[in-house]
């Protein structure tokens, strides 16, 4: 009996630790999430099979822009003050290359097949190309005042830049950063959406409530959309039909007909969903709402907020203080949390959502990447 007790009780512990487990996590592959702390200069890697921290790397003052290179075993981010762009190798959790950028660059952008990233660098207005495989700048081009952001094209072609004191979008070859055009945008641009092909682009506001729709293809500005609201996040659908605007001020989601130019709906979500992000396959939308310090979960297609298992009560999951920036995993099983208030990583399970646990990680954490390697 006592060994079959024991028997038993290994099997559940088993069952437990499997079902906790990332679904696409095999015995050689590893998991890992990175944690960008702005109040002391450093990157938390954090094991998501474990669900533990297991290295604090310095990667110099003000982290941003984190995102993992596609095609390399590497994550990189810039360190604002210093006018740098890190690389991190992900077997090792060493930083391996700093590289000048120019002074205080905040977003990063990789070619779809992660040999190229583009850098816009805010105090020096400039864009940068450089080669992930060499870690060498191998072009520079000269944008608008105080350019906020480079988005790449996913068709690969084009780069464009919002420049905020200008209040144009500038565009570029992305393989030789020649310029092709130069477009008037809303106020104070900030965010970029490209459509799949290229050939549209959406630039929101960070002082109005509106965002401009721009034909790529042909350099000119669309239309400024009135929004009511201004916008904090912008979620492209994956086919480029739908735009998804988190509104923290609107206390919801906008959501644009991406062909048309046109506001289609509107879901009320709670007190201030500011960022989110979307199921592989589009189907749910996780918004995070910093002033209540939970996770919405939108049925995109319904247009409504997804219900408790016994249909009465908006469903939303309790995590740390001040939820900002929050990404699925690639096996789209696990959506993780980051809680500036807070200084932790929560952990949820999709299929149940329900909160697994809260991580700790360093000083006031503010950018994510998630790297299977």
């Amino acid at each position: 009996m006592v060994f079959l007790l024991a028997l038993l009780l290994g099997l559940g512990i088993r069952e437990v630790a499997l079902d906790l487990r990332p679904s696409l996590v095999r015995p050689d592959l590893r998991l890992f999430a990175y944690v960008s702390n702005t109040a002391d200069g450093t990157v938390t890697a954090v094991n998501l099979v474990t669900l533990s921290a297991v290295a604090t790397i310095p990667v110099g003052a003000q982290p941003t822009g984190i995102r993992a290179n596609p095609a390399r075993k590497e994550i990189w981010g810039l360190s604002s003050a210093d006018g740098t762009a890190w690389v991190l190798d992900v077997t090792t959790n060493a930083i391996v290359a700093r590289i000048p950028v120019g002074a205080a660059p905040y977003a990063l952008d990789f070619s779809a097949d992660g040999r190229r990233a583009y850098i816009a660098a805010s105090g020096s207005n400039t864009l940068v190309m450089i080669d992930c495989a060499t870690r060498q700048v191998v072009a520079r081009a000269h944008t608008g005042r105080r350019p906020w952001i480079a988005r790449v094209a996913d068709a690969g072609d084009i780069v464009a830049v919002s420049n905020r004191d200008d209040a144009t979008l500038s565009v570029y070859d992305a393989t030789s950063l020649a310029p092709r055009g130069v477009i008037p945008v809303t106020q104070d641009p900030e965010q970029v959406a490209i459509l799949p092909d290229g050939s549209k682009a959406f630039v929101n506001s960070g002082s109005r409530d509106q965002i401009s729709a721009v034909d790529l293809k042909r350099g000119a500005l669309l239309a400024n959309i009135a929004l009511g609201n201004r916008a904090d996040d912008l979620i492209l659908k994956p086919d480029g039909g739908e735009l998804y605007i988190l509104s923290g001020a609107a206390h919801g989601m906008i959501v644009i007909n991406t062909q048309t130019d046109e506001v289609g709906d509107f879901v009320l979500l709670g007190m201030s969903p500011s960022t989110g992000t979307l199921t592989p396959d589009a189907q749910t939308l996780y918004a995070a709402d910093s002033a209540a310090g939970h996770i919405v979960p939108v049925a995109v297609q319904g247009r409504q907020v997804a219900r408790s298992t016994d249909g009465r009560d908006n469903l939303v999951i309790s995590v740390g203080q001040g939820p900002t920036t929050c990404l699925l995993s690639p096996g789209g099983d696990v959506l993780l949390v980051v809680d500036a208030a807070s200084n932790d990583l929560a952990a949820i399970r999709v299929k149940t959502s329900s909160l697994m646990t809260l991580i700790p990680v360093g000083g006031r954490p503010r950018d994510l990447a998630v790297k299977a390697f």
